[in-house]
């Protein structure tokens, strides 16, 4: 019974598949090939627009990379205090923008509204050589504690956010299982809202380990590809990451198993509301739950075979706790785990 994180499976046989189909005779590296060229189409078909996309290996560099073609190293990156970027990146964002400085907000549910950032960016002065000065906002789709940005409140960040130079990135790692929840379009949920740039995440909801930094603007790209080459990020067979991406992006599948994802995640959510002295702690609404569980209950979990990680101190005998759900969890792993949680 694995909860730990939705990169502790594999990858989805079609992925595996397109992978394999690639590796067949020899084509242009560095990108240049016709399945990266295809990607590039294919995504560009997805958000409904022209853009610039880039294919790199994994999140971090997605974020950092991306970040650093939005903001000067004298810039500020607002962004909130549970965000991946803040916690979970060991300075990267702040390697690669040369010294930006993070800026952590609070806000419930690990989500940032205007009120907040407009309280920060008062603390500020554009122009004043002694601070460093307002670049970008980056916020998180869906969030780092499974809650999800309403486009609306999207827009309401980011209309903020350009009102003061400001641009908008998002990390998308787990943006399927955003939009599965809130049955919207990729273009409604991101460049219609105001999102400048994202990190679109495949490798959580199946893939090898494949991500895109995409640029809504194609100018805001500007030394992109020359940024990722001295990061060491673009790859000479690039064509085995957009081979995931094609394969991620054919028809629905990649909302597909994160709606699966989602739908497991609150049935695990309901089950654990009726376990003695268990809570959640957020709302639950893409694939992660996270649920205050007695002392005794984590124990004996663990005990039966279950993997997933305390979130937060065991206080007054009980622990946050953090199950994720990814798209190849079985069903009978959540039937179990919901067993043995009740089992006392």
């Amino acid at each position: 019974m694995n909860f730990a994180s939705d990169n502790s499976y594999g990858a989805w046989p079609e992925i595996v598949a397109a992978i394999g189909a690639a590796a067949a005779g020899a084509v242009p590296s560095y990108g240049d090939d016709a399945l990266t060229a295809k990607v590039r189409a294919r995504v560009a078909e997805t958000f409904e627009r022209e853009l610039a996309v880039f294919p790199v290996i994994s999140g971090t560099a997605a974020n950092a990379l991306a970040l650093a073609t939005l903001v000067p190293p004298h810039g500020a990156i607002f962004c909130h205090g549970e965000s991946h970027i803040a916690v979970d990146e060991c300075g990267a964002p702040e390697f690669f923008t040369h010294g930006a400085k993070l800026v952590p907000l609070e806000g419930d549910d690990a989500k940032l509204v205007p009120e907040t950032l407009e309280r920060a960016l008062a603390h500020f002065q554009k122009g004043f050589v002694h601070h460093v000065q307002p670049a970008a906002l980056s916020i998180t789709q869906s969030t780092e504690l499974g809650t999800v940005y309403r486009p609306g409140e999207i827009a309401a960040l980011s209309e903020l956010a350009h009102a003061h130079g400001m641009k908008v990135h998002m990390d998308g790692a787990r943006f399927a299982n955003a939009l599965a929840h809130l049955g919207c379009t990729p273009a409604e949920s991101t460049w219609r809202a105001g999102v400048d740039a994202m990190s679109f995440g495949a490798t959580k909801n199946g893939a090898l380990g494949a991500e895109a930094v995409i640029f809504f603007n194609p100018a805001d790209a500007r030394d992109f590809e020359y940024r990722r080459k001295k990061a060491g990020h673009l790859l000479s067979k690039m064509r085995f990451v957009s081979a995931q991406l094609d394969a991620y992006l054919t028809g629905r599948r990649w909302l597909e198993h994160a709606a699966r994802a989602n739908r497991l995640a609150q049935t695990l959510a309901a089950g654990l509301s009726g376990v003695r002295g268990a809570g959640l702690a957020h709302p639950v609404e893409a694939n992660a739950v996270f649920a205050y569980l007695p002392d005794a209950t984590v124990a004996r979990l663990r005990r039966r075979g279950a993997a997933f990680y305390d979130w937060l101190p065991s206080s007054d005998g009980r622990t946050l706790v953090r199950l994720v759900i990814s798209f190849a969890t079985p069903e009978e792993d959540v039937k179990r785990f919901l067993e043995v949680a009740n089992d006392e």
